[in-house]
């Protein structure tokens, strides 16, 4: 596939040639640099990510060496070393932002690292974070959740006080109770079809518009707003339906961090702590502990594309 850059942008900090992927339709551009030569600017990971005038993503992932990722303090470079990561994920959001941490990415990265030949296909792969080192564990296909399935342990997570939060959607009648979780970059989590929301249903949200938070948190968050479909007593299993507004690009069909921190406010409303969580781009398993959360789902490899 050959795309042709617009002639008023002249790229400079991009290789030649890029891959698109995408885990369960969080969709990514992605190269690899193993010489730090390839660091992005914040108009060419626009310009990239841009779904009319490039070739359309929800970020951009870089796969390189912590020692050649700017921003990386030479602690957070020091405990990619003592984790085992070789190589990490300098994620950006669509608009150019840098981000802490993207749970679909870690997939998406992973299966494009084996296709490179860099990381072992049937091994577990340590990948580096802003979020701190992340482990990988190819599982194939696995149903329902599909093929080139992995588990990554998301590690801990923070949840604050149950409910503490207003959740309006501007241009949408009604309102519902959020709940903040840190899952290395932060997330309100509102349950809807429930008493506290009056909000529509969970499919008839109008999340193009940016939902609004009160009281306003420090820094800009990502808002889930998920249903609870089933609970199955016997099994310890529950069901649920999530979509998700993600800041730096808006509606995604899927957002790993997001359904972690939606699998957290579950596991505190009703103690299940494993979830099968559909979004619009597939379903996901997430299993929350005391101590961390795992999120199981599978990633796709959509083509090569040479920058013209």
């Amino acid at each position: 596939m050959r795309y042709r850059r617009r002639s008023s942008v002249k790229v400079m900090s991009i290789p030649q040639q890029v891959t698109k992927v995408h885990a369960t339709g969080n969709d990514f551009v992605v190269y690899l640099d193993q010489t730090g030569q390839w660091e992005p600017t914040g108009e060419e990971i626009r310009l990239l990510c841009d779904r009319h005038f490039g070739i359309g993503g929800d970020g951009l992932i870089r796969l390189t060496k912590p020692a050649f990722v700017s921003d990386l303090s030479d602690s957070q470079r020091q405990e990619a070393h003592d984790g085992g990561a070789e190589w990490f994920m300098d994620y950006r959001n669509a608009d150019g932002s840098l981000a802490e941490m993207c749970g679909n990415g870690t997939r998406a990265i992973t299966l494009f690292a084996q296709h490179e030949g860099v990381a072992d296909v049937n091994k577990p792969f340590r990948l580096g974070t802003r979020a701190g080192v992340k482990t990988l564990t190819p599982h194939g296909s696995m149903a329902p959740y599909g093929d080139n399935v992995f588990q990554v342990d998301m590690g801990k997570w923070i949840i604050g006080e149950d409910n503490a939060y207003e959740v309006t959607i501007p241009g949408t009648k009604g309102s519902a109770r959020g709940t903040f979780v840190d899952m290395g970059n932060p997330h309100v989590v509102a349950v809807v079809e429930d008493a506290f929301s009056t909000l529509p249903t969970v499919e008839d949200l109008d999340l193009v518009v940016k939902p609004v938070v009160n009281p306003t948190i420090e820094t800009d968050q990502n808002v889930e707003f998920v249903r609870i479909d089933d609970i199955d007593e016997q099994t310890g299993i529950g069901e649920a339906t999530m979509r998700v507004n993600e800041r730096g690009c808006g509606e995604t069909l899927s957002c790993g961090t997001g359904l972690c921190a939606t699998g957290v406010v579950l596991r505190s409303k009703t103690g299940i702590e494993h979830w099968d969580i559909t979004v619009r781009g597939g379903t996901l398993r997430v299993d929350v502990s005391q101590q961390d959360v795992k999120l199981t789902g599978s990633a796709t490899l959509v083509g090569a594309i040479e920058l013209l």
